[in-house]
């Protein structure tokens, strides 16, 4: 097996190295946010603020689904990584074998629940009143397209770890582009309102699953799987089911937030404040993409060094992740700081909404210049293959400190109770994840290291 490009995982110096494979993630993510930005502003200029209240409704749903397909890629991948870091191909390919097999099983069973369910999971998740039906037509077309964009997104996390980030980043524009054209097709000029919004999406993850598939049957990937790859290895499945539940958990505890924001801002403020969150949620993805992309290119790095026994290039992995990462976010902190106003205008024509979403912005954003070191900590743990820690450290901030704010908050302080509950989550889970990164570097990477020097 060819592995020129994985082994560069290994030698090449870290800064480069981490900027080759953070700037294609980067720009993936960065076309993926505007997509998802283009298609709010798609709908709330054509459709109305009920539209993309209707969306945030939907996504909780289907992003847990698809989740479940990221949550295997990543948790194979880390296999991936450091299996190939280790020479031992024969599992690399078994466990990318064993990835398709569950990925198909697992989200088709998912859909049927979610379409058998339909009625009552829409209100469940804040699709009340007016937004209750174009999210019931959202979501029905949307749902049947899930498995496709769970195998993509399994597969685009495979392209990582093989130490490709360019291919990924193309399998991540594909999509998106298309689905920006699908969206000007199917709802301004044929007018299907919120069912166009949906076939765009749905369509999109075709594309992208179509290029995937493409990759892996070329001679660009190294992986290539047998038949008999496909069946059940329950060692590997237990390994990328204890890794994969790291991300399933963080997705699922998205969603459950997604539920509880929804139906607690529509009783403190209607429809607007919903629509409102809306706007943040797009604008959360899309001004963090920098941030998510120095996290993505430090998987592979990391793992792949951890499994080579490197461990003074995993250290120096974290330091300049974590430096790099902080000084994107802080440019972001301080574009929306300056400019919510005017990017909250963009994306509606609502009186009521355009006065209420700036101060709630600046709110959700004020303590993004730290969210570096809680983003790397935990993609650290899951990458050597630490399944607790990293379950952890990534729940810290959603689940631990997060949902008890906004259960406790708005109680006190209404609206203001909501928005305010975002900065202090992320003060709390980076002072616990940097605690606990700092004794994990000093208890095992340092003494690894210190004990690799005294062999050579």
């Amino acid at each position: 097996m060819a592995k020129v490009n994985s082994e560069e995982l290994g030698n090449k110096p870290i800064g480069p190295l981490l900027i080759k494979q953070a700037v294609p993630a980067s720009i993936g993510i960065l076309v993926m946010s505007i997509n998802i930005l283009v298609d709010t502003i798609f709908v709330g200029n054509w459709i109305g603020s009920i539209g993309i209240a209707a969306i945030n409704v939907v996504l909780p749903v289907s992003f847990f689904i698809a989740a479940l397909g990221m949550a295997i890629g990543i948790g194979g991948s880390s296999i991936i990584s450091r299996a190939l870091g280790a020479d031992n191909d024969k599992k690399a390919l078994k466990t990318f074998g064993n990835q398709i097999t569950i990925t198909l099983l697992v989200t088709v069973t998912m859909v049927i629940i979610g379409l058998t369910f339909i009625n009552e999971l829409i209100p469940a998740f804040g699709g009340k009143g007016d937004i209750f039906d174009p999210a019931k037509i959202y979501y029905r077309v949307v749902l049947y397209g899930v498995p496709i964009l769970a195998l993509a997104m399994m597969g685009n996390s495979v392209i990582r770890a093989e130490g490709k980030p360019k291919f990924a980043m193309v399998a991540m524009i594909i999509p998106s582009v298309g689905n920006l054209i699908m969206d000007y097709v199917f709802i301004h000029v044929m007018d299907y309102g919120m069912l166009g919004a949906a076939w765009a999406t749905t369509g999109s993850y075709i594309l992208c699953m179509g290029y995937i598939l493409w990759f892996f049957l070329s001679k660009h990937s190294e992986l290539k799987i047998r038949f008999s790859d496909f069946g059940f290895d329950f060692s590997i499945l237990k390994e990328i089911g204890a890794l994969g539940f790291v991300t399933l958990s963080r997705q699922a505890v998205v969603s459950v937030t997604y539920l509880l924001l929804n139906n607690i801002l529509f009783e403190l403020g209607g429809e607007s404040s919903v629509a409102s969150y809306a706007i943040i949620a797009r604008m959360l993805m899309f001004a963090l993409f920098p941030v998510l992309g120095v996290t993505q290119g430090f998987l592979p790095i990391a793992g792949y060094n951890y499994g080579a026994e490197q461990y003074s290039r995993v250290r120096e992995s974290i330091n300049k992740a974590i430096g790099y990462a902080s000084a994107v976010a802080f440019l972001v902190f301080a574009l929306i700081m300056i400019f919510p106003e005017a990017i909250v205008s963009v994306f509606t024509n609502n009186e009521q909404v355009i006065q209420e979403t700036p101060s709630a912005m600046r709110w959700v954003f004020a303590a993004i210049p730290i969210i570096a070191l809680q983003l790397i900590g935990s993609a650290y743990f899951q990458a050597i293959g630490k399944a607790i820690p990293a379950l952890l450290l990534t729940l810290s901030r959603q689940g631990f400190v997060f949902i008890p704010l906004i259960l406790i908050l708005p109680n006190y302080y209404g609206e203001l109770g909501v928005w305010i509950s975002f900065p202090l989550a992320d003060l709390l889970s980076t002072i616990i994840t940097g605690y606990f990164l700092r004794r994990e570097v000093k208890s095992n990477l340092i003494i690894k290291n210190e004990a690799e020097v005294e062999a050579t």
